[in-house]
């Protein structure tokens, strides 16, 4: 086993377990919607589905991941939050722990309206990138992690299928260039940094043509 399947493995039981003590609170889907509505719809839409391509789709996605995210935008411990962005920061300053659980959980629940490919040959060279990956730059497969379908493992991996292209593109870029650092392991900056403009660009492609 080489040493980035371990680390994947490693995660995966780990993300599972902090998965299994979540789920012992059930979330309030009702104050779910009353935060997504008052405080994230300019940005997301109170449904989830994001208008504009710079703030990703939040409907459908798997509630852990988003409670992760929005809890790594809010400083710990007098720690500066690992993922630096000033906007969201603002967004989740005044959002208790059991706040974001309701709103991601909320998001979770709504429905996609994804997005589409804006090229067919881009999304054909991210088809093979996602299904096979690139040994001879070590690029592995994108569905060991995110599912054959883009839906995510559930607790693990986030859901990519029917996100904006720009978006994933944007994300993978700040994965590269270290801009983005919340990845357990270093997990995504490791397999971004094996990766070409191009192929970050046909991935993205792909992911937003996935259903």
């Amino acid at each position: 086993m080489n040493r980035m399947l371990a680390s994947l493995v490693a995660m995966a039981l780990l993300w599972a377990v902090q998965a299994a003590a979540q789920g012992a609170v059930k979330p309030d889907l009702a104050k779910g919607e009353q935060i997504a509505k008052q405080v994230c719809a300019a940005c997301h839409a109170g449904d989830g589905n994001s208008a504009i391509a710079a703030n990703p789709k939040l409907a459908g996605q798997i509630p852990e991941y988003l409670h992760k995210q929005l809890a790594n935008f809010k400083p710990q411990g007098g720690k500066t939050a690992e993922r630096d962005n000033a906007v969201m920061a603002g967004m989740v300053a005044g959002l208790s722990d059991g706040d974001m659980r309701n709103v991601a959980a909320y998001y979770a629940t709504q429905k996609l309206r994804p997005a589409a490919a804006a090229s067919k040959e881009l999304a054909a060279q991210g088809q093979k990138l996602w299904r096979g990956g690139n040994a001879a730059s070590g690029v592995p497969a994108c569905a060991g992690c995110h599912g054959p379908d883009g839906a995510g493992i559930p607790s693990q991996y986030p859901r990519l299928s029917g996100q904006f292209a720009e978006y994933v593109e944007a994300q993978l870029k700040l994965f590269r260039a270290g801009g983005r650092a919340n990845d357990p392991n270093g997990m995504m900056r490791g397999v971004a940094a094996r990766m070409s403009d191009r192929e970050i660009k046909a991935v993205a492609e792909y992911a937003a043509a996935l259903r």
